[in-house]
Formats: C-alpha cells, sequence, structure tokens
C-alpha cells in the first residue's frame, strides 16, 4: 500500500472515532451538550430519556474503540454509515427544531458518511517495487 495512502486511511480512522467518542462522551454522557437528552427524549421516551442518553453514549464510545482497534473495519464502517444514517433520518423527520442545522444535518451526514465509506472501501493500491 502506498505509504501516504496509509497515512491518509489512518487519519481519517483517528478523526472518525474521534467524532464518535466527542458525541458519545462530551455530548452525551458527561451531558456536555444537553440538547442530545432533550432529543432522545423527543424521540423515545422523556422519563428515561437521561438513561437512554447515557447507554447511547457508551455505545459511541465503544464504536471510537472499534475503529481505533482496526478489526474488521470494513464491518465497521459499515455499521457506522448504517447507523449514523438511521439516527438522522430519524432526526430529520421526528425532530428538525431540535437540530444544530436543522434539516441540513442529513447533508452533514451523509458527506460523513461519504467520507467512511471512501476510507473502509475505496481500492487499497499495492506500492511497486
Amino acid at each position: 500500500m502506498n505509504v501516504v495512502r496509509f497515512v491518509q486511511q489512518r487519519a481519517f480512522r483517528y478523526f472518525f472515532a474521534l467524532v464518535w467518542l466527542v458525541n458519545g462522551l462530551w455530548c452525551k454522557v458527561l451531558g456536555g451538550v444537553p440538547r442530545h437528552e432533550v432529543i432522545v427524549g423527543a424521540i423515545l421516551d422523556r422519563d428515561l430519556a437521561p438513561q437512554f442518553t447515557i447507554a447511547i453514549g457508551i455505545a459511541e464510545i465503544g464504536m471510537a474503540g472499534w475503529i481505533i482497534a482496526g478489526w474488521r473495519y470494513q464491518l465497521c464502517a459499515a455499521s457506522q454509515i448504517a447507523i449514523i444514517l438511521l439516527m438522522n433520518v430519524i432526526e430529520f423527520f421526528a425532530v428538525p427544531h431540535l437540530l444544530l442545522w436543522g434539516r441540513l444535518n442529513i447533508v452533514f451526514a451523509t458527506l460523513l458518511c461519504g467520507l467512511i465509506f471512501w476510507n473502509g472501501f475505496s481500492p487499497r493500491r499495492t506500492a511497486h517495487v
């Protein structure tokens, strides 16, 4: 594999892991962005929103760990894409007024999914020596 491509893939993987870690740990588990709990409460259950939000945050931290580990990375990439799209489609229809950029959030989510797909599934070129 080309050295530049290898470094590029690693950099993107760490970026994706950071996105999941920040959203899971800071935004949900530590409650740094209260809007996340409001969104969870509006979609699932207001009374159980704190517990659901923390559980979702822990799962997101787990996703960050999976990304860093690199184990079955294509399955990891496909899982990220499915989760991001599912979550954003639900929010698009159920609570667009609570989203940072409203219905435009789906555009940013789709771009992120495109990057994840490109990083996880693009053809790997081997260096010719």
